[in-house]
């Protein structure tokens, strides 16, 4: 399916919540105990909110994943299947003028092959 096809993707209301240990683990990496164990509580008292695939990637600074991932491969099933995907974990990393995905990175780049202007839900501090 091309990027210039419009396709619905389906969000759960809420994150899964295997998707917070998953951001600690990964934020561990960058940040200190305290600080991640602050940026977990405050991810769960977070509302969902909504930005554009595109906007997220530019945000990050990241390189887009292809479909040849298998992790992205799965994704695209889920949205091929009308399957909800879990909000993505966004930390605004304000000292870095960027924005850190904590979780759903492999979620952004499935979405973004579908549609760069598809709304992604998510959480975000």
């Amino acid at each position: 399916m091309s990027k210039s096809t419009k396709k619905e993707v389906n969000w759960l209301s809420e994150v899964e919540a295997h998707d917070y240990p998953a951001a600690e683990s990964y934020l561990n990496i960058i940040y200190n105990p305290n600080k991640v164990a602050q940026i977990i509580i405050e991810l769960n008292a977070a509302a969902i909110v909504q930005f554009k695939a595109k906007d997220i990637f530019r945000a990050s600074q990241l390189s887009l994943l292809g479909v040849s991932n298998s992790h992205v491969q799965k994704d695209c099933k889920k949205i091929n299947k009308g399957t909800a995907l879990s909000p993505l974990l966004l930390v605004r990393d304000e000292a870095h003028g960027r924005v850190i995905i904590a979780d759903g990175y492999h979620r952004l780049c499935a979405v973004y092959e579908f549609d760069e202007d598809a709304i992604i839900f998510c959480k975000i501090v």
